[in-house]
């Protein structure tokens, strides 16, 4: 066993102070000069100390976690304890993980000192299936998640949700599983902007997006010698209130200090240390006070990091998180696959509805209502694809399914029988270029049904579908354009209006009848902060003579509900979010959505909304359709 003085590490954060790192940011820090000081801490008893304030403090050794007010024992935990760490909680509680290192578990206490009991368990043995390099919290505001990373160093961490909407689980799930470089060493979240940050030991530091259904990608911020400034081993993170990173090498110990652009602002030797291993970081005003620790010696030195005036960040509102309640198998294969979703609905029995999802590799996935795979027809790269009732086909009476095939730039037809068996029902040639999104429509006025289909030009063009009681043939009967690329819509058959999405642009709004005039309006445009480009998804749903046009805002990972009609008022902006209880995740980087009224059986009595997910996660597989009942929506609107 190492001895007391040999396992030493500190760790000191003002818990007053925390809640100020995550809570402001600064302009660019000034190339101040640091000040270098010796700070005299007892080291042979403890590895790590938490200053709670100057009247408690938190503190592990080889035997257990404690804390103390003064030389007062006010409550301990026995364990063998490793990488404390902690979060602010709201009333001045504070959130503790460390790892037990014999058991390789983790344990979670709340500490609140106004308690009689002030040092409380929350989850404790918690088998990480890693060995766990260093623990850091993510608390996102807008989408109302708590959550912490375990950092393993053989290419691998795993995102464990503890807290959702101010609810505790009973235990943490993981909601993400994160490759990272197979060395890492060190962890740190910039909390004002969702920013995870992982040291590749001695060769790169990287930031990643903290959100669990966020992009997976990442980006450098800083590497080793001569592209870079770093030399030794980073053993050691920490965001400044600025947004600026401090970075801690081992050997030689040096701290570098890092802006969020990834340029080296100053750096510090420490030649008292011959090793530095711990790193922790406490601020008043305008000043940082980086303590750095080593193993092998009992003095910690601290070092003064002056930065620019800090001003105020307004923290990102809650966001209305709605949760899936169920999912579709993932797709067959890995990687941007599925994309748009219509329902057809069994004419008695609702629960015996099937959910029809488009494959964009390899033709059309029919499900279930439990989410499962009933039936594959290979016809090629569709894209969009939407249902409509009661046309003869082969003299008997069928509904049909339209989607866009990307193969052959046609409208691919699929016939459905009465008990929700679908048939390749053949091909309607168009002028497309680059065929894309596509919607239908059934006329009221005339009882035609046609199909609107549109190209990446913008151009739209308007099918009417015919039968001569064996087959189906498509006439064009009109085109529209919008100005750049198109892809969701949605026609209203009872009112006769065509809504179309312009990606990057606007919603607009066009008759749908064949005769109607073909110049359309921009009814709802990308804002940028509700609305973000892609417009992906559009569908319209009817609820006590209200028409509502949903809407899947692919560059922020959210949805809108909309009036249908004007001034197109904005109802609703909501995140469909983690199901812990049953095992879904979130839902992000939605293409296609479709929505219903009508019952689709138990759990979606009223209807439900259906969406594409993008990034399908715990576990990662691939891509699937997650559906919301349609009455979580209506408590929302009401």
């Amino acid at each position: 066993m190492l001895s007391n003085k040999k396992m030493f590490q500190l760790s000191i954060i003002s818990l007053g102070m925390a809640a100020l790192l995550s809570a402001c940011q600064a302009d660019k820090p000034g190339l101040h000069m640091p000040q270098l000081q010796a700070l005299a801490v007892n080291a042979s008893h403890y590895q790590n100390v938490q200053l709670a304030s100057a009247e408690y403090q938190l503190l592990t050794d080889a035997t257990g976690l404690q804390v103390q007010q003064g030389t007062t024992v006010l409550g301990r935990y026995d364990g063998r304890f490793s990488r404390l760490t902690q979060q602010p909680l709201m009333q001045g509680s504070t959130l503790l993980a460390a790892m037990d290192t014999d058991s390789n578990s983790l344990y979670l206490w709340r500490f609140t000192p106004a308690e009689q009991t002030p040092l409380q368990l929350v989850y404790q043995q918690v088998i990480s299936s890693r060995v766990v390099e260093d623990l850091c919290f993510y608390h996102s505001s807008e989408n109302q998640q708590l959550s912490l990373f375990l950092l393993g160093g053989r290419g691998g961490a795993d995102q464990l949700l503890l807290q959702q909407q101010q609810q505790w689980l009973a235990q943490p799930v993981a909601i993400r599983e994160l490759n990272v470089p197979y060395d890492s060493s060190a962890c740190t979240v910039d909390q004002t902007v969702g920013a995870l940050y992982i040291a590749e030991a001695d060769r790169a530091i990287w930031r990643y997006q903290a959100e669990p259904e966020a992009d997976e990608g990442r980006s450098l911020v800083q590497v080793n010698k001569p592209f870079g400034q770093l030399q030794g081993e980073v053993k050691a993170l920490q965001v400044l209130a600025d947004g600026s990173l401090l970075a801690l090498e081992e050997e030689p110990a040096r701290l570098l200090h890092i802006n969020s652009d990834g340029q080296l602002l100053n750096t510090v030797a420490v030649p008292a240390l011959a090793e530095a291993s711990g790193l922790a970081v406490s601020m008043q005003n305008n000043t940082a006070t980086a303590y750095i620790s080593s193993e092998d010696a009992g003095a910690v030195q601290q070092v003064l990091l002056p930065l620019s005036s800090i001003a105020s960040v307004v923290a990102k509102p809650a966001i209305v998180q709605l949760l899936p309640t169920l999912q579709t198998e993932p797709a067959s294969q890995r990687g941007d696959v599925m994309d748009d979703p219509a329902v057809w609905h069994h004419p008695v029995q609702p629960e015996r509805s099937l959910i029809l999802a488009t494959d964009k590799r390899a033709g059309l996935d029919v499900y279930n209502m439990h989410g499962k795979r009933v039936q594959q027809l290979s016809v090629g790269r569709l894209n969009n694809v939407d249902v409509r009732y009661g046309l003869q086909w082969q003299s008997a009476a069928h509904d049909i399914a339209v989607a866009s095939l990307r193969d052959n730039n046609s409208l691919q037809l699929f016939a459905i029988d009465g008990t929700g068996k679908l048939h390749n029902a053949g091909n309607i040639a168009t002028t497309m270029t680059d065929i894309y999104g596509l919607c239908m429509y059934h006329s009221a006025q005339s009882g035609k049904h046609y199909v609107f289909v549109n190209d990446k030009s913008g151009l739209i063009e308007q099918y009417r579908i015919d039968t001569d009681g064996a087959g189906w043939q498509g006439t064009l009967v009109r085109s529209l354009q919008v100005p750049s690329q198109p892809e969701g819509c949605v026609a209203d058959d009872k009112r006769g209006v065509l809504f179309v999405g312009e990606e990057d642009e606007a919603i607009w709004r066009f008759a749908a009848e064949a005769d109607a005039a073909t110049t359309g309006e921009a009814i709802i445009r990308v804002d940028g902060e509700h609305l973000v480009a892609d417009i992906e998804g559009i569908a319209l749903a009817e609820h006590n003579g209200s028409s509502y046009l949903l809407v899947s805002s692919q560059g922020n990972d959210s949805y809108l509900v909309f009036d249908a009609a004007p001034p197109y008022a904005q109802r609703l902006h909501f995140r469909i979010s983690t199901n812990p209880q049953r095992g879904i995740d979130g839902a992000s980087e939605t293409d296609g959505l479709e929505v219903t009224t009508r019952s689709l059986g138990p759990g979606f009595e009223q209807g439900a909304l259906i969406v594409q997910d993008g990034r399908n996660r715990m576990p990662e597989q691939g891509q699937n359709l997650k559906l919301v009942p349609w009455q979580h929506i209506l408590q929302q609107l009401q």
